[in-house]
């Protein structure tokens, strides 16, 4: 390679991507520069050989290449691999003697040696050329290729990343892949053990493997879910065991078929551990016993002697299990080091004794901690002890089976879990420790461990405050005994039995959905397997695993990136620091200690942040932070020389472990690399062999340099933010005092803090991991994940300044000095420490703020180096506006982050100079002060000589303050008013010379006096602000970051906000909660008072105008009133629907808070089963006026008038059994006059004393014309006492003229009396207090705004009007023109247009009027009320209406003429009529109904089909007799045929249009004459037969006579073209033709349409051509009743 490199001192060049390689840490160690003609993007370093990934996707090979060379392998330089011309290389990966390459698409290829099928390519040993290799997925339908994110490549294995980030493996050697009991794998298999978890990074040592996990969320688990049965022997991964009172979950899942066959004992021990294990996140623990003693520190590294290595178990505080099926725990149990085994015995009796004393002492169970004080008590040791390790053997197993004697058979599976080791060894610290002690150490003889270094021995407890973490790892274990803590410890059971703080999760588990998905998780495992004998595994041990294991001392350590050597492991965490494991024989695990079995800590200088590593055969290389943010290389490990570069290169690959172990030069810890400065930018390190090489990049334009300073310090920030909170935070949430001491407001808010500043603390973790994956990866603007996600940083710092600034302003900081002396001692060395504080005696409080206002000044770090980024020449002009915003948010931020810092500081001063009396009712967390008058500069108007008073503005309220002088203390009372509802008004000065501000609040207000114009100005300006911040419209100096506009001189004078009366009487003690003015509710709101009364509506200048609901709670019933309608002047005025709690329900008009109007009156428990039914006019909340009553129980109905809710006046009864009552009324009762009939026309007139009660004078007439005529008494139909005459007059010719006929109609309330509340109510919305009397031009208006105010109410319930409805109500809010002068045909259409759309739609006054006609008509005649004798008063009553409605619609159209005018006619339509009349037949000259205005032509159109129903009901009934006959007659007549029919009802042969059996067939064909045959029916006539059958289809008169007279000019039509001439009808020809048509169109009711057409015909068509057509129909039905057919 000499050709290709250059020493990077002489190179020049200011490429990117630059490669330099060595080897070793000597000072005469100088890099080589790898000449390239692109720039390096990675690098993969094997044994002998390495790979370059170029820019472009092109990869090169380098060094020994055997498969590629049939002599003997000599280094090369680097050369292409042609063969991967057409891929662009995305990631590269090098193993022993094997590479792979993975393409943008995520193919995967490898080449180099394939004996052990490490290139996933069976029956090859070499493959010389990247050769694609298919990773398929068995799970899918059809067979496909997954996509691969990464590979990794050990000795004689292949890993790979998929996508799906799931874990594939193929190769053999002592790597296992699936669990296969043929080895090697030479095809990619899944690993199934690591399927349902999210992988981010797999690396490979030379025959074992890593893969770094994150950790299972709670939004994990509902993506993928983990398979349920084993993937080989398809058994159960997860047990449940249902005991007493717990459920234990165990998946502890052995599967037979991945051991291997020629497993030593050892490792079938092992296997049987496995089984023992309580979770995969665990790590398993050897359960042999050796009696071999254990190796001293002089014995050489290397293998151990021991299958298991349990001394590293133990000095990481974890109990090697025993298997339960091994009898007395071993051959080594009976050498333990206790001294007395039998006082241990003793002494655990003595503890279970004790617990069950207690229990029957209080005769319950014992008390059972909850479950995040379990997890937080049992996993917080003793700081103030050092804990002694317990030697390794057989000793701890048999405690374990005595323990499990003392407290059950549950104890064995959960005593490591409870650490039960340390337990014990907190009570037996002097048990016999070993002299020698291996592992870790902690011998009698060598210092105590501080607790501090104490957590990086392996697996250790999390503190008392990180309940979250340790609830996560609670859930991956299978105990659930809380019952053993009190057998174990008497420590723990007093501490379970304190009062217990509220927990705080300091390390959540996961963020948002959106920084979850653009931030790298920290939350992490580190899971390991394949061969262990050097302990690379980390599981405590040296046996081989032949599954993944999660290393558990890792679980939280925050591991973001592992790496692997040839027998040693590497695992660096988002705080910068290493963990090694693994082999030690040349200090490549950058500690002394060796082996480790267990992820220990490298030792490294205070300062130095690690946040890249590299792991060769026999070395570790580091890339870190020094005292600036250019990169320092560190160095561990093996000092390599050419001699023994010759003699690798010599010697055979079995002979490198006895190499390995000759003793040689190596570092003691990681050591500076001293040409790393002259590197320049070093972006990331590779290691492989016994070589090194690492990517760097000059420093261009500044570019490189800013990004490498803002990981820099984003790393350095994270590490101190973790160190505030490992070592200041926790133990202070830890304190059991802390709640007594700091009272539980305080409390509280330092919880909040808490959380806030570890959510900060974990946010800013995984900032730093992205810009180090970033410097790693492109080392550009494209990934800051700041540009685009700035909202996910400034907002948890701007909630983070809000909770500092609570607990600053409650005192917090002065109230934790005595929880900060009980946590960290008299002197603060570390407060000061942490803070960087060089003052000596500076108190704890000013310490501890000082560590908490940390974050506060990192956020204008950012904000600068962002601008910095932004100014780099080189940045890329698309992110350069993007840096430009993202900087100014961050500037923006740290602006406000210090206002908000000077208001606390501010605030807190004033509290300690506030009197203490008045300071409890007024601190409060969110209060800040803004300014105070002590100075006097401030004064209340025409205040008392003697009083004082003290105005205190803060952010949120104006606080009054008052008291008199000659009292010690001076202010005696004060009064909050909220800033929401505060308004203020500066007084103008040239009127009153005085500098004055009007202060106006809800219920009072008040002037106050400024001692200058310039005092007055301030605090004018400062209300305005705090008012407008208050509202929460303020700008970004004083709102809420980056919201609202502009800020504005003044608040607006309406504004929404909420307040609570408490001097008003009519509101005291009530709650507002919606729109102000002024002082005052004006606009929607809602109102509740104390008792329950809730308003929910319109206000006007304080009172509830407009439409609103107001509830009324009824205690006696439990259930409440409940208002709907409109309001004026804070009472129910206009139309509402009120619902009582006695299940009535009231619709209608109000008026001053009563029933006053026209309304209904439902009584009952449901609307569809009411007893009975009010609809009519009410007078102060009492039936007055006319008005019906329907009584559904008794199946009567009234109708008539009303006087204070008594039936008083003239009246109607109909009931269900068809009696009939009309007469006179009095006291409710039937009193006076009436007359009476029943059923079968049965009739009484006389005098009535009771309801259907006869007394007194009157005349009783039967159905066949007799008749009482006399006294009578009794009630009808029972016991009818009778005295006076008889009269039969059929009897006698001259008794004829004595009948009496009885008209109906006499005794009842007229149609004009009837309902006037109705027209009144619609009279009033057009601005008329009387009918006709108003302004025209204020009813418009009137009109305009009700559509207007209804079209808001109802914007938001868009289901109410439908889409044609709403435009209905569109075209209406336009003031139709007013005609001038006469009224022509066209105008009249366009009134007649108009009234069609309002009176369509309810919102319009006259279509509400007519809704509620249409009510009153049919609640009267519906039902009950369907009675034939009310026929004639339904009818007068309809006729009524228009009167009245014509009446309205004449005010609102002044120049529409009277009922009966006649319009002028255009001339051309004269002219057209003209013309037309010549060709047509002869008609009738007859004014023509559309040309006369009327009624009748204007409105029934509109009315008439809404009340067809009821009214048509009635016409059937009172025609029912005379429409039988008829109907039987017509079915009779229409059994004949056409030609009999015709026949019979004497038609002239001319006029039938039908042809004979002479006719031609020609002259048929012409369509002149039908041919039909005798018994052809329904064929002549048909088209005008058709016509007539429309008239039941139509409603209105008109339309009907329309019908009758198409009809006519069909059967005209078809006559004159038998005749092919005109002529002239003639009555005798015409009557028998239309009677057959009449016949033939089958009409049922034909009666009751020849009724109503005679009863509602305009009067104007009764004498012209619809009028005799008419009367020819009319002819023809009484012709049909009395044919007789002969």
């Amino acid at each position: 390679m000499e050709s290709q490199t250059k020493r990077s001192e002489e190179d020049g060049s200011v490429e990117r991507g630059l490669l330099h390689s060595w080897r070793g840490y000597s000072y005469s160690t100088t890099p080589e520069r790898v000449l390239l003609s692109r720039p390096v993007l990675q690098v993969a370093l094997g044994t002998r050989h390495g790979v370059l990934l170029v820019e472009g996707g092109q990869v090169y090979s380098f060094g020994q290449l055997p498969w590629k060379q049939t002599g003997p392998a000599e280094p090369r330089a680097p050369v292409l691999e042609s063969a991967l011309g057409g891929q662009r290389v995305v990631a590269v990966a090098a193993g022993g003697a094997h590479s792979g390459a993975v393409a943008e698409d995520g193919g995967v290829h490898m080449w180099g040696a394939n004996g052990a099928g490490q290139c996933g390519l069976a029956g090859l040993a070499l493959v010389p050329n990247p050769t694609p290799v298919a990773l398929v997925d068995p799970d899918a339908g059809p067979p496909r290729s997954l996509p691969v994110l990464e590979l990794a490549c050990g000795a004689r294995h292949s890993l790979a990343l998929t996508a799906r980030h799931e874990v594939w493996s193929w190769g053999g050697g002592r790597q296992p892949g699936p669990a296969a009991p043929v080895c090697p794998a030479w095809k990619p298999q899944r690993l199934e053990h690591l399927a349902g978890r999210h992988v981010l990074q797999v690396a490979c040592g030379a025959a074992h493997s890593l893969a770094l996990v994150r950790c299972l969320g709670s939004q994990e688990h509902g993506r993928r879910p983990p398979p349920d049965k084993c993937g080989q022997c398809h058994q159960l991964l997860y047990t449940m065991t249902d005991t007493d009172d717990h459920v234990i979950i165990s998946d502890s899942h052995y599967c037979p078929l991945v051991a291997e066959a020629g497993s030593s004992p050892g490792e079938r021990l092992a296997s049987a551990s496995a089984r023992l294990r309580s979770s995969p996140s665990e790590p398993i623990l050897s359960a042999c016993a050796s009696d071999s003693a254990p190796p001293m520190a002089s014995s050489a590294p290397g293998r151990s002697s021991r299958p298991g290595r349990p001394e590293e178990a133990v000095a990481d505080g974890e109990a090697p299990e025993r298997d339960p099926g091994l009898p007395g725990g071993g051959p080594g149990a009976k050498n333990s080091p206790y001294p007395d085994e039998r006082a241990v015995k003793e002494y655990l009796k003595k503890l279970s004794d004790h617990a069950l004393a207690e229990q029957s002492a209080k005769n319950a169970p014992p008390s059972q901690p909850s479950p995040d004080a379990l997890i937080a008590l049992v996993a917080a040791p003793s700081p103030l002890l050092p804990l002694p390790l317990l030697p390794p053997g057989s000793a701890l197993n048999s405690l374990v089976a005595l323990c499990a004697t003392a407290v059950g058979e549950r104890v064995a599976s959960t005593y490591e879990a409870l650490s039960l080791k340390k337990v014990m060894s907190y009570y037996l610290p002097s048990a016999g420790a070993p002299p020698g002690g291996g592992g870790g150490g902690g011998g009698p003889g060598e210092r105590p461990q501080p607790p501090a270094e104490e957590a990086l021995q392996g697996k250790k407890s999390s503190s008392l405050g990180d309940v979250r973490e340790e609830e996560a790892g609670g859930l991956r274990r299978r105990l659930s005994l809380p019952g053993l803590l009190s057998q174990v410890s008497p420590r723990l059971l007093r501490k379970t039995t304190r009062p217990r703080v509220r927990a705080v999760a300091l390390t959540p588990l996961g963020g948002g959905p959106e920084d979850q998905e653009v931030l790298p998780s920290l939350q992490t495992e580190v899971w390991s397997w394949g061969q262990g004998e050097h302990g690379q595994l980390g599981h405590g041990d040296d046996l081989p695993r032949s599954q993944p294991q999660c290393i558990k001392s890792l679980s939280r350590k925050e591991v973001v990136r592992v790496a692997a050597g040839a027998q040693h492991s590497l695992g660096l965490t988002a705080q910068s620091q290493v963990f090694s494991w693994g082999s030690n024989s040349s200090g490549q695990l950058g500690h002394m200690e060796c082996p480790s079995t267990v992820p220990r800590q490298a030792k490294l200088s205070e300062g130095i942040r690690v946040w890249d590593v590299a792991a060769g055969q026999r070395h570790t290389l580091l890339l870190a932070d020094g005292d600036c943010f250019q990169p320092i290389l560190y160095y561990s490990g093996r000092q390599e020389r050419e001699t023994e570069e010759e003699e690798e290169e010599k010697e055979e690959p079995e002979e490198e472990e006895e190499e390995e172990g000759r003793p040689g030069p190596y570092t003691q810890q990681p050591v500076l690399l001293p040409f790393c400065m002259n590197l320049g930018y070093v972006s990331s390190v590779f290691a492989g062999g016994p070589c090194c090489a690492a990517l760097a990049d000059p420093n261009v334009g500044g570019l490189v340099a800013v990004l490498h300073e803002m990981a820099a310090a984003e790393r350095k920030f994270y590490c101190r933010l973790s160190a505030v909170k490992a070592q200041i935070l926790r133990p202070l949430l830890e304190l059991e005092t802390l709640s007594s001491t700091l009272g539980p407001v305080s409390t509280g808010l330092f919880q909040v803090l808490g959380v806030r500043f570890c959510h900060l603390c974990q946010l800013t973790g995984r900032h730093a991991a992205s810009l180090t994956a970033n410097l790693r990866r492109g080392r550009d603007t494209k990934g800051l994940v700041v540009l685009d996600h700035a909202s996910l940083f400034l907002e948890p710092y701007s909630e983070y300044c809000t909770a500092l600034g609570n607990f600053h302003v409650m005192g917090g900081f002065q109230a934790l000095t005595k929880p900060s002396l009980d946590a960290f001692g008299k002197s603060p060395e570390l407060l000061q420490r942490l803070a960087e504080c060089d003052e000596e005696g500076s108190p704890a409080s000013d310490l501890l703020g000082a560590l908490f206002h940390l974050p506060l000044r990192h956020a204008q770090e950012c904000g600068r180096l962002l601008l910095k980024l932004a100014s780099c020449p080189d940045a890329s002009s698309a992110d350069y506006q993007k840096l430009h915003d993202c900087s100014s948010k961050f500037e923006a931020l740290a602006l406000h982050l210090k206002r908000k810092r000077k208001e606390t500081e501010y605030t807190c001063h004033f509290w300690k100079s506030f009197p203490g009396k008045m300071t409890d009712s007024l601190r409060k967390p969110q209060r800040r002060l803004i300014c105070e008058s002590s100075n006097k500069a401030l004064t209340l108007h025409n205040s008392g000589r003697f009083s004082i008073n003290w105005f205190i503005l803060f952010n949120d309220a104006l606080v009054h303050a008052q008291g008199v002088v000659p009292y010690k203390s001076l202010f005696s009372t004060h009064h909050v008013f909220p800033l929401a509802t505060l308004w203020v008004e500066p007084i103008p000065e040239e009127n009153t010379g005085l500098f004055g501000l009007k202060l106006i609040s809800p219920e009072e207000s008040f002037v106050l006096l400024a001692c200058s114009p310039m005092e007055k100005a301030k605090w004018l300006r400062s209300i305005n602000q705090a008012v407008e911040q208050a509202l929460g419209v303020a700008s970004l100096d004083h709102g809420p970051l980056g919201s609202g506009p502009g800020q504005r001189a003044v608040p607006p004078a309406s504004r929404t906000a909420f307040y609570t009366f408490y001097k008003d009487s009519r509101l005291k003690e009530a709650t507002y909660h919606g729109r102000w003015l002024t002082g005052k509710p004006h606009g929607r709101g809602v109102l509740k008072w104390p008792d329950g009364r809730v308003y929910t509506g319109s206000f006007r200048d304080g009172l509830e105008d407009g439409f609103g609901e107001y509830v009324v709670p009824n205690k006696i019933l439990n259930k409440s009133d409940h208002y709907q309608g409109y309001w004026k002047e804070g009472k129910m005025h206009g139309h509402g629907t009120y619902r009582y709690a006695t299940g009535e329900v009231y619709e209608g008009s109000f008026q001053d808070n009563v029933r006053h109007g026209h309304g209904v009156l439902r009584s009952g428990k449901l609307n569809t089963s009411s007893p009975s039914v009010f609809i009519g006019q009410w007078l102060h909340d009492k039936r007055t006026g006319y008005g019906v009553y329907d009584d559904i129980t008794r199946g009567e109905k009234y109708m008539g008038t009303w006087q204070e809710n008594q039936r008083q006046g003239t009246g109607v009864i109909v009931t269900q059994f068809g009696l009939y009552y009309e007469g006179a009324f009095r006291d409710n009762k039937m009193m006076g006059t009436g007359i009476l009939l029943s059923e079968d026309d049965t009739m009484y007139e006389g005098e009535f004393s009771e309801d259907w009660t006869l007394n007194g004078k009157g005349v009783l007439s039967m159905a066949n014309g007799d008749y009482f005529e006399g006294s009578f008494s009794g009630p009808w139909g029972s016991g009818l006492k009778i005295q006076g005459s008889y009269f039969k007059p059929s009897l006698y010719d001259s008794d004829k003229d004595k009948t009496h006929p009885v008209k109906l109609g006499r005794l009842v309330v007229r149609p004009e009396e009837r309902w006037r509340a109705v027209f009144e109510g619609c009279w009033r919305q057009l601005g008329c207090e009387a009918p006709g009397q108003g302004d025209l031009r204020r009813a418009w208006d009137l009109i305009a705004v009700a559509l207007t105010s209804s079209r808001r109410q109802i914007r938001d319930s868009p289901e109410v009007l439908s889409r044609s409805h709403s435009k209905t109500l569109e075209s209406l809010e336009f003031i139709p023109q007013q005609p001038s002068g006469a009224i022509t045909m066209e105008k009249f259409e366009r009134i007649r247009h108009y009234l069609a759309k309002a009176c369509d739609t309810p919102l319009h006054p006259l279509g509400g009027l007519l809704e509620s006609l249409v009510a009153v008509y049919r609640m009267t005649y519906v039902g009950v009320g369907a009675n034939r004798r009310l026929l004639p008063q339904a009818v007068s009553e309809i006729q009524s209406y228009l009167r009245r409605i014509f009446q309205l619609v004449r005010f609102l159209f002044p120049d529409l003429p009277e009922e009966g005018s006649v319009l002028p006619e255009p001339r051309s339509e004269l002219h057209q009529d003209e013309d037309s009349g010549s060709t047509d037949a002869p008609q009738l000259e007859s004014p023509k109904p559309g040309r006369v205005v009327s009624s009748s032509a204007l409105l029934l159109p509109v009315l008439l089909p809404r009340l067809y129903p009821p009214l048509f009901t009635l016409y059937a009934l009172d025609k029912e007799r005379e429409d039988d006959l008829y109907w039987e007659c017509v079915q009779r007549l229409n059994k004949q045929p056409d030609l009999a029919l015709l026949a019979f009802l004497g038609v002239q042969q001319k006029y039938w249009p039908v042809s004979f059996a002479n006719v031609p067939v020609a002259m048929a064909m012409l369509g002149e004459k039908q041919q039909v045959v005798s018994s052809t029916k329904d064929a002549c006539f048909a088209s005008a037969v058709e016509s007539l059958q429309q008239i039941s289809t139509t409603f209105t008169p008109s339309d009907k006579l329309q019908v009758i007279q198409q009809t006519f000019e069909e059967i005209t039509r078809e006559v004159q073209a038998l005749h092919r001439q005109d002529f002239l009808w003639s009555m005798d020809d015409l009557f028998p033709v239309f009677l057959y048509v009449v016949l033939r169109a089958r009409i049922r009711n034909l009666g009751s349409e020849v009724s109503l057409i005679e009863d509602l015909m305009d009067p104007c068509v009764q004498h012209g051509e619809h009028g005799i057509m008419f009367t020819t129909l009319k002819a023809c039905y009484y012709q049909i009743q009395h044919e007789k057919i002969t």
